[in-house]
């Protein structure tokens, strides 16, 4: 592998930023439960990347391609909004604390097995 592909600079920013939400929830939560916040997110990114798949088969959709093409420079632009929505994410907790940011680390882990998903289709197409 010459040059890393941009589909996989994706998903290593976003999962950075996952950890940043589980940090940022732990800490600033309304106790601190860094191991449940942390397998919590580990599940759902997994859970995502492995039956998304399955479901699409069994829903008949035709897989999707990876996000960012090289034909198209725009879809670069588009999928860097999700690192910057689950940057976002992770800033909630410290400007409202105090709560239950289950729901968040759920929301923020789907959007990073997106952009996992969508590096394994391009790792597997290369």
């Amino acid at each position: 592998m010459k040059r890393l592909d941009p589909n996989l600079l994706l998903a290593l920013s976003t999962c950075l930023a996952l950890v940043l939400v589980v940090v940022t929830s732990s800490f600033y939560g309304a106790t601190p439960q860094l191991l449940r916040n942390a397998l919590l997110a580990v599940a759902c990114t997994a859970g995502f990347v492995l039956l998304n798949p399955i479901l699409q088969r069994r829903m008949k959709q035709a897989p999707r391609p990876p996000m960012i093409h090289r034909d198209a420079p725009d879809t670069a632009v588009w999928a860097g909004l999700f690192p910057l929505f689950v940057i976002f994410a992770a800033a909630v907790p410290i400007f409202w604390p105090g709560h239950d940011y289950g729901l968040l680390i759920i929301i923020a882990a789907v959007w990073t097995g997106v952009t996992v998903e969508s590096a394994l289709k391009a790792i597997r197409r290369a």
